[in-house]
C-alpha cells in the first residue's frame, strides 16, 4: 500500500504516468489518487478511493481508483 499523506494523497507509483479509465476509455495523466469520505446512502461517512486523471485537452475527471491500468 501506498503511503497516504494528511490530506489523503497517496504516494501513487503512476503518478505521471498515462492511465487509462477502463470504465469510460478515458487515458490521460495520472495526477492523484485520493483517499474522500464521502456520504453513503444513509449519510454515514465511507472512505473511498479516487483517481484524478488529465486529459490531453487540460479537463480532469476522477474514478475509483481500481478501474485504472496503465496505458504505455
Amino acid at each position: 500500500m501506498a503511503k497516504i499523506d494528511s490530506f489523503g494523497h497517496e504516494n501513487h507509483r503512476w503518478i505521471g504516468r498515462t492511465v487509462r479509465d477502463v470504465a469510460s476509455g478515458t487515458e490521460g495523466e495520472l495526477t492523484a489518487v485520493v483517499n474522500e469520505q464521502k456520504p453513503d446512502h444513509l449519510g454515514r461517512a465511507m472512505s473511498v478511493r479516487l483517481a484524478y486523471i488529465r486529459k490531453a485537452d487540460g479537463r480532469e475527471l476522477s474514478t475509483a481508483a481500481a478501474n485504472i491500468q496503465l496505458a504505455d
